[in-house]
Order: structure tokens, then sequence, then C-alpha cells
């Protein structure tokens, strides 16, 4: 499967953030290019270990199902899943080019990490090839979303 630790596989998520600009429009869901931005961004500080909010109670009863469920394969992650509340985003707009600037930085880091342990809101802790799947499905989402 593919991870977000591989360069190869970042740099393509790299190259399709890229393509995004103000005209970008999704295919599906609420959010606007700029929200989807702001909402990678920090869900990447969350991933990362930069941000750390308390363990949902959903999320310690069904979070390890529901990973082992969206790991089982390569398939994409399924269109209107639930947003964890801290990355939700209200702000209708922003410095666009700034946001994609903010998240490239944040997707190349995990290039540079030797991190191993992380901890999901939902999730609970996962392991860094975990980690490397559900960040790469993430990306790779809402780039769909946005036809890149």
């Amino acid at each position: 499967m593919k991870t977000i630790f591989d360069k190869e596989t970042r740099d393509g998520l790299i190259s399709r953030i890229n393509l995004l600009d103000e005209s970008s429009k999704p295919e599906w869901g609420k959010m606007n290019v700029y929200q989807m931005l702001k909402h990678c961004t920090l869900s990447e500080e969350m991933y990362l270990g930069r941000t750390k909010y308390k363990r949902s109670f959903i999320g310690r009863l069904f979070g390890k199902v529901a990973l082992k469920g969206m790991l089982k394969d390569d398939s994409p992650l399924t269109k209107n899943n639930p947003t964890v509340p801290q990355c939700k985003v209200t702000e209708a707009g922003g410095d666009i080019e700034a946001q994609k600037k903010q998240w490239i930085e944040l997707v190349e880091e995990y290039g540079k990490t030797s991190k191993t342990d992380f901890e999901h809101t939902f999730f609970g802790k996962m392991t860094r090839e975990q980690m490397g799947q559900l960040a790469y499905k993430h990306v790779d989402h809402h780039l769909r979303q946005f036809s890149n």
C-alpha cells in the first residue's frame, strides 16, 4: 500500500497539490478549496504530533475497527466521511497560496521524521506504517475531491 513516508509518493502528492488554485471546485462535499487546504494542514499537524487533542469517546469505542477497515486495501477513502471536529474549517476563505505552501511543507516533513508512534483523536495509537497509509489516503482523498 502507498505511504506518505515514501519520497516518490510524497512528490506525486505535492505535484497534485500544486495544481490547486482559486478556481478549483469540489466534486463532492461542502468545503471550498481554501477550507480543504486549511483542513488538510490542520490534519497533518495532528498526524505529525504538532497538535494534540483528547481522544473522542466514540473513537475509543469504534476507532480501531474503523481504522482496520480503512487500511485493509488500496481502495480510496469513501466520499463524505466525518471530519475530526478540531480539523473542521468554518472560515469561508483566505490565502490559498499560503495554505498550499504550508500544506506542502508539512507533507515534506514526513520525509524528515523518525517518529514511530502516532496518536489520532479518533483512531488512537497508530504504528508508523498505519499513519503513513492513512496520511496518504487522506491527502489523496481531498485531491480527488478537487479533481487532482
